[in-house]
């Protein structure tokens, strides 16, 4: 410990929970540390954030599809969430499915649970359950629903709950929230701080919305790193920065080649005949 107490069978010691640099044998024994470790621990903490915020990725925060486990593409308008069991469907398994039902006179039901298509009064109540539940989709959805509906207030408390319950999205919406002064004050603190959650979960446009907020204050290292997570998951508003900041030399051609390959393999990664068919089919219509 800080205090020199080692660590025995009858003193278990605890790490700071900021920077995990010292460890401690009471409360009295941390209190004791605080004004020798303050500035130690901020500067690891900050240092922690910094490796957790600029990791790469795995993936986008949309995940993968439900049915056919291919990456999501990042247009929302490329795939349906299931409210009755909150699952996203690309597509391409969704209109796929479909067929099958009307080639068969099979009746309506979920591509994923298979529950019936239910009625509106039914509907709703299932909703509404799965909201009670804390379900993260069903309180970030309600909470699209009701920002549509002019309740900025009730927007922000739904989506408040669902980032706290590990909704991604909904921690980008309470950004642009904070941001726009909608349901809440004003706060860029706090509008960058939900964007730096929506970021670590895999958000690209959170990530290139970063990127501004860094060019914005002075540091475009900062920024660039952002993009070009944010590129390598698909994101095209990040490759387009990027190719602003190769104008202005602070990109490398190396670093942008490498980061439209991977944008275009992440984008490879989320076609297929079925998500090429479903889109053929919303062109036509």
């Amino acid at each position: 410990a800080s205090c020199g107490v080692a660590e025995v069978d009858d003193v278990k010691l605890t790490d700071c929970s900021a920077c995990d640099i010292v460890r401690y044998c009471s409360d009295e024994c941390q209190q004791d540390h605080r004004l020798k470790h303050k500035l130690a621990c901020r500067k690891r903490a900050v240092e922690l954030r910094d490796e957790l915020l600029f990791r790469q990725p795995e993936g986008n925060h949309l995940g993968d599809c439900s049915i056919c486990c291919l990456p999501m593409p990042l247009e929302i308008t490329k795939s349906t969430v299931m409210e009755c069991c909150s699952k996203t469907i690309c597509n391409g398994c969704f209109d796929a499915y479909r067929m099958r039902v009307m080639e068969a006179s099979l009746d309506q039901s979920c591509p994923f649970c298979r529950n019936s298509m239910l009625g509106t009064e039914e509907y709703d109540k299932r909703r509404m359950e799965r909201i009670a539940a804390n379900d993260p989709v069903a309180l970030r959805i309600e909470g699209v629903d009701q920002y549509k509906k002019g309740d900025h207030k009730s927007a922000f408390d739904y989506h408040a709950k669902a980032a706290k319950f590990g909704s991604v999205e909904a921690h980008y919406k309470l950004a642009l929230m904070y941001n726009e002064g909608h349901g809440v004050e004003k706060d860029k603190a706090k509008e960058v701080h939900h964007l730096e959650e929506a970021a670590i979960g895999g958000h690209p446009e959170a990530r290139c919305l970063l990127g501004g907020h860094e060019i914005e204050i002075g540091n475009v290292g900062r920024a660039v790193k952002h993009w070009i997570i944010a590129a390598t998951q698909g994101g095209d508003d990040s490759i387009h920065m990027l190719m602003e900041m190769f104008k202005l030399e602070f990109v490398s051609k190396e670093e942008l080649t490498v980061a439209l390959r991977a944008h275009r393999a992440a984008l490879n990664a989320t076609k297929s005949s079925q998500r090429d068919a479903a889109n053929e089919i919303e062109t036509d219509n």
